[in-house]
């Protein structure tokens, strides 16, 4: 399948943060090294090939321009899943309606928005992909990342008209990037922690976007030293295991803003300008393998809230 390059920034941000972890996390940090493209559709395998199949026969009919009933949900589920986001990162929240007043005051689309996930018991991928298949999602490239011991696959919408004026969740619909711990090849220490919240967790994984859009766990709240031990192996592992299924980062289409803010650069030194640091690990500029310049809102996550 032929893609083509994207290239992203990530915000920092530090406010009330973890002094075990960075400010700021970005998982898209070593993808030119590390990204592996299979065929598409590759991990849907089984029933789940199945339910891909039935959302790309379905996903029309499912969003005909005569039945809003389904479009509207879907978005309403969307605007509960970015108000859970914004809610919890104050930085992004600020960078957002900055760059909207800077714009004309047009309203700012969404390139993607991103989940973590872990791979094990069925809380993986799938757990958060089922509802966007149910709504005319298709599968797309899988990737890997072999030393963040990661996989993950990107999803893009279906085929609907698009809507005039609409920002955000309004707008276009965006693409979804969900990407999966692999458990069983992290250390015995880390697997037994996080094998006892998911075992506490059940079956709760099949309503995963619930948990997403309430900003729920679906297992007990974290330990501050289980957290801590993670941390020092996995960031990913430590940050799922504090936010579950809630959103990790949402992306800016700086190709859709209308001022001179089109440009990533000019957009990457409004934004520093400001007083908005981005974090240079792996250069400013990351390589995405998606389609257009982006700008990307990494989740700030205030720790403390979550654990006590």
């Amino acid at each position: 399948m032929k893609v083509s390059r994207m290239f992203s920034s990530t915000i920092k941000g530090a406010s009330h943060q973890s002094p075990s972890l960075p400010s700021s996390f970005t998982l898209q940090t070593n993808l030119r090294n590390s990204i592996s493209l299979k065929l598409k559709q590759s991990w849907f395998a089984g029933k789940r090939n199945l339910c891909a199949m039935s959302a790309s026969s379905s996903g029309n009919e499912l969003f005909d321009p005569s039945f809003k009933g389904a479009e509207s949900f879907f978005r309403s589920v969307l605007a509960s899943m970015e108000t859970v986001y914004i809610n919890r990162n104050p930085t992004a929240k600020a960078v957002l309606e900055l760059v909207r007043s800077a714009d004309d005051g047009d309203e700012v689309c969404y390139d993607h928005i991103a989940f973590r996930t872990f791979g094990v018991k069925g809380h993986g991928i799938g757990s958060i992909a089922s509802f966007f298949l149910d709504y005319g999602y298709t599968p797309q490239d899988e990737l890997f990342f072999p030393a963040k011991k990661l996989k993950a696959l990107w999803f893009s919408p279906p085929n609907i008209p698009q809507p005039s004026g609409g920002g955000g969740i309004n707008g276009p619909l965006p693409r979804i990037f969900i990407s999966e711990l692999l458990v069983d090849q992290m250390s015995s220490h880390a697997q037994e922690i996080i094998g006892e919240y998911i075992e506490v967790s059940g079956s709760s994984y099949k309503h995963a976007a619930l948990a997403s859009a309430l900003g729920s766990l679906t297992w007990k709240k974290p330990l501050y030293s289980e957290f801590q031990q993670l941390a020092r192996e996995s960031e990913y592992a430590a940050w799922t295991l504090v936010n579950g299924y809630a959103v990790n980062h949402v992306t800016i289409s700086a190709h859709r803003l209308k001022s001179h803010l089109r440009s990533i650069k000019n957009l990457n030194q409004f934004i520093e300008e400001r007083g908005f640091q981005l974090n240079s690990e792996g250069g400013v500029l990351k390589g995405l393998y998606l389609t257009f310049p982006i700008i990307l809102l990494q989740a700030f996550t205030v720790y403390s809230f979550w654990i006590g």
